[in-house]
């Protein structure tokens, strides 16, 4: 049985955040650059098929505090800095996504399909 239109539109949202996720971690981050990698981060996904909008913003506490913890001017990008929030239209459905941290994890959901 093939896909439904949605359940397609949900994969590529599932596909787009695996590619924004699995790219950055790791990225050094400082205050300094944090706003230029999230952009950086909005514009690279947006440029993939479907891809209608995405939003990162990085958690300027959680990144002090994570400076704080490692002993230098910066640290590396994890999911427990930055909340996103992405929009797929894929023939006609839409897919609202987010990203958050949820009991310790950066959790990837699907907050609404429209058709």
């Amino acid at each position: 049985m093939d896909p439904t239109t949605p359940q397609t539109a949900c994969f590529e949202a599932g596909i787009k955040f695996g590619s924004l996720y699995h790219q950055f971690a790791g990225t050094p981050v400082s205050p300094e650059s944090a706003d230029s990698l999230a952009t950086a981060m909005e514009e690279a996904i947006e440029n993939q098929p479907y891809c209608e909008s995405v939003t990162v913003s990085v958690n300027e506490e959680a990144l002090a505090a994570a400076i704080e913890d490692a002993g230098a001017d910066y640290t590396e990008l994890t999911g427990r800095l930055v909340d996103v929030e992405m929009v797929v239209d894929y023939e006609g459905v839409t897919v609202e996504t987010s990203m958050a941290m949820a009991d310790g994890y950066p959790l990837m959901q699907v907050d609404a399909v429209r058709e």
